[in-house]
Protein backbone atom coordinates (compact mmCIF):
# COMPACT_ATOMS: atom_id res chain seq x y z
CA UNK A 1 0.00 0.00 0.00
CA UNK A 2 1.29 3.12 -1.17
CA UNK A 3 1.85 6.36 1.36
CA UNK A 4 -1.08 8.10 0.29
CA UNK A 5 -3.58 5.48 0.38
CA UNK A 6 -2.37 4.87 3.84
CA UNK A 7 -2.60 8.71 4.46
CA UNK A 8 -6.40 8.66 2.92
CA UNK A 9 -7.65 5.68 5.17
CA UNK A 10 -6.08 6.86 8.57
CA UNK A 11 -8.17 10.24 7.54
CA UNK A 12 -11.14 8.38 6.55
CA UNK A 13 -10.66 6.33 10.16
CA UNK A 14 -10.18 9.69 12.09
CA UNK A 15 -13.12 11.02 10.64
CA UNK A 16 -15.68 8.17 11.04
CA UNK A 17 -14.71 7.21 14.13
CA UNK A 18 -15.52 11.25 15.86
CA UNK A 19 -18.36 11.02 13.73
CA UNK A 20 -19.29 8.14 15.39
CA UNK A 21 -18.21 8.85 18.70
CA UNK A 22 -19.73 12.16 18.60
CA UNK A 23 -22.85 11.95 17.27
CA UNK A 24 -23.77 8.71 18.69
CA UNK A 25 -22.26 9.57 22.17
CA UNK A 26 -24.08 12.49 22.49
CA UNK A 27 -27.15 10.33 21.57
CA UNK A 28 -25.89 7.75 24.66
CA UNK A 29 -24.64 10.61 27.55
CA UNK A 30 -26.43 13.63 26.87
CA UNK A 31 -29.76 13.69 25.32
CA UNK A 32 -32.06 12.37 28.04
CA UNK A 33 -29.58 13.68 30.79
CA UNK A 34 -31.69 14.39 33.91
CA UNK A 35 -32.74 18.05 33.89
CA UNK A 36 -29.87 18.76 31.74
CA UNK A 37 -30.30 17.04 28.79
CA UNK A 38 -29.58 18.07 24.89
CA UNK A 39 -32.52 16.02 23.04
CA UNK A 40 -33.13 15.52 19.61
CA UNK A 41 -32.07 19.06 18.63
CA UNK A 42 -28.80 18.83 20.91
CA UNK A 43 -27.95 15.31 19.13
CA UNK A 44 -28.26 16.76 15.43
CA UNK A 45 -26.36 19.54 16.02
CA UNK A 46 -23.74 17.22 17.58
CA UNK A 47 -23.65 14.87 14.18
CA UNK A 48 -23.54 17.67 12.19
CA UNK A 49 -20.30 19.44 14.15
CA UNK A 50 -18.61 16.24 13.81
CA UNK A 51 -18.86 16.08 10.03
CA UNK A 52 -17.81 20.22 10.20
CA UNK A 53 -14.74 19.45 12.61
CA UNK A 54 -13.19 16.40 10.82
CA UNK A 55 -14.10 18.01 6.90
CA UNK A 56 -11.55 20.51 7.59
CA UNK A 57 -9.60 19.20 10.02
CA UNK A 58 -8.60 15.48 7.32
CA UNK A 59 -10.79 16.28 4.07
CA UNK A 60 -8.02 17.76 2.60
CA UNK A 61 -5.95 14.25 2.60
CA UNK A 62 -8.86 11.82 2.01
CA UNK A 63 -12.25 13.87 0.71
CA UNK A 64 -13.73 13.39 4.41
CA UNK A 65 -16.27 10.81 3.17
CA UNK A 66 -16.60 9.34 7.04
CA UNK A 67 -19.42 7.36 5.40
CA UNK A 68 -19.71 4.46 3.09
CA UNK A 69 -22.63 5.63 1.06
CA UNK A 70 -20.82 9.15 0.22
CA UNK A 71 -17.99 7.16 -0.99
CA UNK A 72 -20.54 5.10 -3.43
CA UNK A 73 -22.26 8.26 -4.43
CA UNK A 74 -18.87 10.30 -5.29
CA UNK A 75 -17.74 7.28 -6.85
CA UNK A 76 -21.21 7.40 -8.94
CA UNK A 77 -20.78 11.04 -9.47
CA UNK A 78 -17.49 10.36 -10.80
CA UNK A 79 -15.65 12.09 -8.19
CA UNK A 80 -13.97 9.08 -6.11
CA UNK A 81 -11.52 6.87 -8.00
CA UNK A 82 -13.27 3.05 -7.79
CA UNK A 83 -9.31 1.64 -6.34
CA UNK A 84 -10.47 4.13 -3.23
CA UNK A 85 -13.90 3.20 -2.59
CA UNK A 86 -13.57 -0.41 -1.33
CA UNK A 87 -10.65 0.49 1.42
CA UNK A 88 -12.50 3.22 2.25
CA UNK A 89 -15.95 1.80 3.19
CA UNK A 90 -13.82 -1.26 5.59
CA UNK A 91 -11.85 1.88 7.47
CA UNK A 92 -15.09 3.23 7.89
CA UNK A 93 -16.66 0.69 8.85
CA UNK A 94 -13.79 -0.49 11.33
CA UNK A 95 -13.43 3.48 12.40
CA UNK A 96 -17.38 3.50 13.51
CA UNK A 97 -17.27 -0.11 15.38
CA UNK A 98 -13.83 1.22 17.32
CA UNK A 99 -15.76 4.14 18.21
CA UNK A 100 -18.68 2.10 19.11
CA UNK A 101 -16.17 -0.16 21.21
CA UNK A 102 -14.99 3.01 23.38
CA UNK A 103 -18.32 4.58 23.88
CA UNK A 104 -19.57 1.11 25.12
CA UNK A 105 -16.52 0.74 27.76
CA UNK A 106 -17.06 4.22 28.65
CA UNK A 107 -20.72 4.30 29.01
CA UNK A 108 -20.82 0.92 31.04
CA UNK A 109 -18.82 2.34 33.92
CA UNK A 110 -22.23 4.25 34.99
CA UNK A 111 -23.90 1.90 38.07
CA UNK A 112 -27.06 0.34 36.50
CA UNK A 113 -26.55 1.36 33.20
CA UNK A 114 -28.76 -0.35 30.33
CA UNK A 115 -27.87 -0.31 26.80
CA UNK A 116 -31.08 0.71 25.65
CA UNK A 117 -30.57 0.56 21.79
CA UNK A 118 -26.63 2.06 22.26
CA UNK A 119 -28.40 4.87 19.39
CA UNK A 120 -28.72 1.99 17.12
CA UNK A 121 -31.61 2.66 14.08
CA UNK A 122 -34.28 0.83 13.12
CA UNK A 123 -38.27 0.87 11.51
CA UNK A 124 -41.15 -0.32 12.89
CA UNK A 125 -41.35 -1.88 16.73
CA UNK A 126 -37.69 -0.33 16.58
CA UNK A 127 -38.33 3.26 15.07
CA UNK A 128 -38.70 5.92 17.82
CA UNK A 129 -41.60 6.97 16.32
CA UNK A 130 -43.01 3.44 15.16
CA UNK A 131 -42.76 4.17 11.59
CA UNK A 132 -43.24 1.17 9.42
CA UNK A 133 -40.61 -0.51 7.31
CA UNK A 134 -41.01 1.54 3.96
CA UNK A 135 -41.48 5.05 5.68
CA UNK A 136 -38.25 4.50 6.98
CA UNK A 137 -37.01 3.19 3.82
CA UNK A 138 -38.35 5.56 1.95
CA UNK A 139 -36.90 8.89 4.70
CA UNK A 140 -33.47 6.92 5.01
CA UNK A 141 -33.27 7.06 0.83
CA UNK A 142 -34.56 10.27 0.23
CA UNK A 143 -32.45 11.81 3.03
CA UNK A 144 -29.06 10.34 2.40
CA UNK A 145 -29.98 11.33 -1.92
CA UNK A 146 -30.20 15.01 -0.78
CA UNK A 147 -27.12 14.74 1.37
CA UNK A 148 -25.07 14.27 -1.74
CA UNK A 149 -26.45 16.03 -3.95
CA UNK A 150 -25.29 19.13 -1.07
CA UNK A 151 -21.79 17.30 -0.80
CA UNK A 152 -21.23 17.30 -4.85
CA UNK A 153 -23.07 20.90 -5.24
CA UNK A 154 -20.61 22.69 -2.93
CA UNK A 155 -17.71 20.68 -4.09
CA UNK A 156 -18.42 21.63 -7.71
CA UNK A 157 -17.04 24.19 -9.85
CA UNK A 158 -18.43 27.34 -9.51
CA UNK A 159 -19.31 26.97 -5.48
CA UNK A 160 -17.72 29.27 -3.36
CA UNK A 161 -14.42 27.91 -2.24
CA UNK A 162 -13.61 26.60 1.02
CA UNK A 163 -16.41 27.00 2.82
CA UNK A 164 -17.88 23.23 1.78
CA UNK A 165 -17.56 22.32 5.06
CA UNK A 166 -19.82 24.65 6.58
CA UNK A 167 -23.04 23.92 4.40
CA UNK A 168 -22.35 20.09 4.60
CA UNK A 169 -22.18 19.98 8.21
CA UNK A 170 -25.67 22.04 8.84
CA UNK A 171 -27.24 19.68 5.91
CA UNK A 172 -26.41 16.72 8.33
CA UNK A 173 -27.86 18.74 11.42
CA UNK A 174 -30.61 19.56 9.42
CA UNK A 175 -31.31 15.66 8.28
CA UNK A 176 -31.17 14.49 11.95
CA UNK A 177 -33.37 17.07 13.21
CA UNK A 178 -35.83 15.65 10.70
CA UNK A 179 -35.42 11.87 11.05
CA UNK A 180 -34.18 11.22 14.24
CA UNK A 181 -37.99 10.31 15.29
CA UNK A 182 -38.38 7.94 12.02
CA UNK A 183 -35.08 5.92 12.40
CA UNK A 184 -32.98 7.52 14.52
CA UNK A 185 -31.21 8.79 11.73
CA UNK A 186 -28.67 6.92 9.55
CA UNK A 187 -27.66 7.69 5.90
CA UNK A 188 -24.82 6.27 6.43
CA UNK A 189 -24.17 2.56 7.11
CA UNK A 190 -21.00 2.58 9.09
CA UNK A 191 -22.77 4.34 11.79
CA UNK A 192 -25.44 1.63 11.78
CA UNK A 193 -23.27 -1.25 11.50
CA UNK A 194 -21.11 0.03 14.95
CA UNK A 195 -24.80 0.68 17.32
CA UNK A 196 -26.48 -2.52 15.97
CA UNK A 197 -23.38 -4.89 16.94
CA UNK A 198 -24.22 -3.38 20.33
CA UNK A 199 -27.93 -2.56 20.55
CA UNK A 200 -28.72 -6.02 20.22
CA UNK A 201 -29.78 -9.15 17.79
CA UNK A 202 -33.37 -7.14 17.17
CA UNK A 203 -31.35 -4.38 15.28
CA UNK A 204 -28.75 -6.48 13.76
CA UNK A 205 -31.86 -8.22 12.06
CA UNK A 206 -32.77 -4.60 10.87
CA UNK A 207 -29.17 -3.55 9.35
CA UNK A 208 -30.07 -4.39 5.70
CA UNK A 209 -32.55 -1.43 5.35
CA UNK A 210 -29.51 1.32 6.88
CA UNK A 211 -27.05 0.11 4.10
CA UNK A 212 -29.40 -0.51 1.25
CA UNK A 213 -31.65 2.51 1.49
CA UNK A 214 -28.33 5.20 2.34
CA UNK A 215 -26.37 2.98 -1.31
CA UNK A 216 -29.40 3.60 -2.83
CA UNK A 217 -30.21 6.75 -2.44
CA UNK A 218 -26.09 8.06 -2.40
CA UNK A 219 -25.80 5.98 -6.23
CA UNK A 220 -28.77 8.04 -7.70
CA UNK A 221 -27.47 11.29 -6.53
CA UNK A 222 -24.21 10.84 -8.23
CA UNK A 223 -26.14 9.58 -10.99
CA UNK A 224 -28.66 12.84 -11.39
CA UNK A 225 -25.27 15.18 -10.46
CA UNK A 226 -23.09 13.69 -13.22
CA UNK A 227 -25.89 15.50 -15.32
CA UNK A 228 -26.37 18.71 -13.29
CA UNK A 229 -22.93 19.77 -12.50
CA UNK A 230 -19.53 19.79 -14.51
CA UNK A 231 -17.00 17.23 -14.14
CA UNK A 232 -14.86 17.54 -11.22
CA UNK A 233 -10.88 18.08 -12.48
CA UNK A 234 -9.90 15.70 -9.81
CA UNK A 235 -11.49 12.87 -8.52
CA UNK A 236 -12.77 11.53 -4.69
CA UNK A 237 -12.98 15.70 -3.50
CA UNK A 238 -15.54 16.65 -0.69
CA UNK A 239 -13.41 19.20 0.42
CA UNK A 240 -10.97 19.72 -1.99
CA UNK A 241 -12.01 23.20 -2.63
CA UNK A 242 -10.32 23.73 0.47
CA UNK A 243 -6.85 23.42 -0.93
CA UNK A 244 -7.53 26.13 -3.18
CA UNK A 245 -8.83 28.65 -0.89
Amino acid sequence: MDRDMQRRLVAEFFGTFWLVFGGCGSAIFAAAFPQLGIGFTGVSFAFGLTVLTMAYAVGHISGGHFNPAVTLGLWSAGRCASKHVLPYMVVQVVGAVAAAVLLWLIASGKPDWAPSGFASNGYGDLSPGKYSMVACFVAEALLTFFFLMIIIGTTSKGAATGFAGIPIGLALTLIHLISIPITNTSVNPARSTSQALFGGAEYVGQLWLFWIAPLAGAFLAGIVARALYEPADAVDTVVEEMRRA
